[in-house]
């Protein structure tokens, strides 16, 4: 008998840093360190890998908030450097701390919710086999 989960869309379980299939359990164990396993629900989290993508999703989209905010600002007010330096550095990386755990949990829902996994190529079968040999002997006639 399996235990029907009212499961939360990956959305708010990624917004609320939560299990994707329970939206009870905490899913990390530290700043960005991932959970073995749900506490609630037990779902074992080893299928998460996220990798670098919510490190580049992240600062590309602060660096270019923050990077448009700063050239508005720039031209607009016309701050000393000190102060620009001083608004600036704090929102990059506070917007980037800021928002670095919920990219990465809404990742881990992602593959969870499409079953994301290591990509097989057992269709293309062996080196030389499956329809993707060209003879280029018999191809020029020799």
């Amino acid at each position: 008998m399996s235990i029907q989960y009212d499961s939360p869309s990956s959305l708010s379980a990624g917004l609320r840093c939560r299990c994707p299939r329970c939206g009870e359990g905490k899913l990390f164990r530290g700043f960005l360190k991932i959970a073995p396993a749900c506490e609630k629900c037990g779902l074992d989290f080893g299928f998460a890998d996220p990798a670098d993508g919510p490190a580049f999703f992240v600062m590309s989209g602060v660096g270019i908030v923050v990077t448009a905010l700063w050239a508005w600002w720039a031209v607009v007010a016309q701050p000393p450097i000190w102060a620009q330096m001083a608004v600036v550095f704090p929102a990059m990386i506070g917007g980037c701390l800021a928002c670095l755990r919920p990219v990465k949990a809404w990742l881990v829902a992602e593959q969870y919710v499409h079953k994301a996994g290591q990509g097989e190529w057992a269709s293309l079968g062996r080196h030389g086999e499956g329809g993707f040999v060209y003879d280029r002997r018999k191809a020029s006639g020799g």
